[in-house]
């Protein structure tokens, strides 16, 4: 459990250094809104990360074994590669900040594969749960490190020292690669490439309901999502300084994140995890329109502050219930190629959804923006009707 709360530290850092962070020194610097919008697609590695996975399936390299050899290769990539993004200058040359931040996301990306193909393989089912909540904590630890740390750090500091100082936060994630053990399976592993590439997705696809459970996976966290994206701006928008923005939306926050995917963890044990999906992913529409409240009362550091606990506190409950459910239905002997396919869909909202989301708030105005992101997070409640009615049973691993 402690592995899984580290590597979840480690998968967390990278992503907002290439999207919240950037997206406030971009803003310092006077780049346009729609082009910060647009950042949002040095994402695409999280959405097409299914692609490599199979080799990472496949081939093991000749040191720390199958999972653990790839891991420390992808956060050794990470560290230099953080460390290049803070010497680009987003004011003068945004395309060449937009190539560092896509070399970042693609090691990030190759990071987080392994590290879903460990958690699966090294915690039996019963674990999955409790495994989910620990790793989606320590992934906000590292988002707060990032984001919240990064933006009070940036008020006394230029970014590329921020940026060069959260290069070394990876270091820990190093560390617990070199000291874990390498999680032992029970089923043979790929022993061609054709069986890694193809074998896993044969599998996915012979169950009933696989293309609604893809279906769902893609829009469940959609609105969620696409609001997420463009709130640096908005807070900066409507009159919070960097400090306030670090401390209420991320420092204070963060404690409504952890206290939001523990609960969902206990809740998980007694009402399972297609119930908790049902609870969680209406609680996650509602906390988004709150938005809308904060973008009529201004820069109300107690309206912020009760905003960010309420969506902090469901979306913590949403994405541990998430996470688990993904980890529920995937089959040991293809973990990293069929996790990676269930989260690459995950984050196409995330990257392509996200990436009009500037537009959208410039032409629509921020009340209506998120009211609109509320309404859409609608279609992925709905599916849970096809494959994971209120009354039915857990669906089983493959």
């Amino acid at each position: 459990m402690l592995v899984t709360f580290v590597m979840g530290f480690a998968c967390g850092l990278p992503l907002l250094l290439t999207i919240t962070v950037l997206q406030a020194w971009m803003q310092d610097e006077g780049v346009d809104l729609a082009v910060i919008g647009l950042m949002a697609l040095v994402g695409l590695p999280y959405t097409l990360k299914f692609f490599w996975a199979p080799f990472l399936d496949r081939f093991t390299l000749p040191f720390l074994g199958r999972r653990r050899g790839w891991l420390l290769v992808a956060q050794v990539a990470l560290i230099f590669s953080i460390a290049g993004l803070g010497f680009t200058d987003p004011g003068e040359k945004p395309w060449m900040v937009a190539v560092a931040a896509f070399i970042v996301t693609f090691f990030s990306a190759s990071q987080d594969i392994v590290v879903d193909a460990y958690r699966r393989e090294d915690l039996v089912d019963e674990e999955l749960g409790l495994g989910s909540s620990l790793y989606v904590n320590g992934y906000r630890v590292g988002m707060l490190l990032a984001s919240g740390g990064g933006l009070i750090l940036a008020d006394s500091l230029p970014f590329s020292f921020v940026y060069l100082i959260m290069a070394a936060c990876m270091l820990p994630g190093v560390l617990t690669t070199l000291l874990a053990p390498e999680p032992e399976i029970n089923v043979e592993t790929p022993r061609t490439l054709k069986e890694a590439v193809f074998d896993p997705l044969i599998d996915y696809f012979r169950r009933q309901e696989a293309f609604w459970i893809l279906a769902f996976i893609l829009f469940y966290k959609i609105g969620d999502t696409m609001a997420s994206a463009m709130t640096i701006p908005f807070y900066m928008d409507i009159g919070f300084t960097k400090s306030q923005i670090g401390a209420v939306v991320k420092l204070f926050g963060f404690w409504a994140t952890i206290a939001g995917s523990l609960i969902g963890g206990v809740i998980m044990l007694r009402l399972k995890i297609n119930r908790s999906l049902w609870i969680f992913g209406f609680l996650q529409a509602v906390s988004t329109a709150c938005f809308a409240i904060l973008a009529r009362v201004g820069s109300s550091v107690s309206v912020l502050s009760g905003v960010i606990a309420f969506e902090n506190l469901s979306s913590g409950m949403g994405t541990a219930a998430f996470v688990a459910f993904m980890a529920s239905i995937t089959n040991k002997k293809f973990t990293a190629t069929q996790y990676a396919l269930l989260s690459s869909l995950m984050g196409v909202p995330r990257v392509l959804a996200s990436a009009p989301t500037g537009f959208l708030a410039k032409y629509m105005g921020w009340e209506v923006f998120f009211i609109t992101c509320a309404l859409i997070a609608i279609p992925g409640l709905l599916l849970l009707f096809k494959f994971a009615p209120w009354h039915s049973k857990e669906m089983a691993a493959a």
